[in-house]
């Protein structure tokens, strides 16, 4: 029966899927083999002047908050971003460093907030995988048990096998989705930190 190979094949899965053993004991839930870094420290990617006078100011300006999200979102390519910072430091004149400031201080608290977000969908997802992992588990068991009767019903082991086989495609689904998703923490990181020298190097 089709469903005998995908059930091999779904065993072989959960058997080495790391779900089930978190990297880090004090994350269980954390699917990632990139270490979960809950949030960015400035310190980590601004080495310009403090921002404490312009943090949650940046909403109440109407270029800023325009601004950040285009600079935060990732559709926006780098050289893209250059420009537009570069072109809003140039309007600023004598206010350039302060409207510098405010503007990474959006940048920092929204793409933080972003990353923040897809660290805890992951661990969702996780949890989602967690129970799955058991269900089939559970699934599996009564199969055999049919299988196993004096008298097998062969149409229950089918419809079982077929409902093996659904909650396989769904359990490997989100296990491309968790590891295409892992990177993008990181790429959140990488982008935070280009930006953070693009408006330094602006700011001089």
């Amino acid at each position: 029966m089709k469903w005998c190979v995908g059930l091999a094949v779904l065993l072989a899965t959960i058997a080495m899927n790391p779900i089930a053993r978190a990297a880090d004991p004090r994350y269980p839930d954390w699917p990632c083999m990139q270490a979960k870094v809950p949030e960015v420290s400035l310190a980590a990617v601004w080495a310009g002047p403090d921002l404490d006078e312009v943090s949650g100011k940046w909403r109440d300006d109407a270029a800023v908050s325009a601004l950040v999200p285009r600079l935060a979102a990732r559709r926006t390519p780098l050289d893209e971003a250059e420009t537009l910072i570069a072109e809003f430091l140039a309007g600023a004149g004598a206010s350039k460093a302060p409207r510098g400031r405010m503007l990474f201080a959006g940048l920092f608290e929204t793409l933080n907030a972003q990353r923040g977000s897809v660290m805890s969908g992951l661990e969702r997802i996780t949890r989602k995988q967690r129970g799955a992992a058991d269900a089939i588990r559970a699934a599996t068991q009564a199969m055999h048990a049919l299988q196993d009767t004096t008298t097998p019903d062969p149409a229950k082991i089918e419809a079982l096998g077929n409902q093996l086989l659904w909650q396989t495609r769904i359990f490997e689904d989100r296990h491309r989705v968790i590891t295409f998703v892992c990177e993008v923490p990181v790429a959140i990181d990488q982008r935070l930190f280009a930006l953070a020298r693009m408006i330094q190097q602006g700011m001089e």
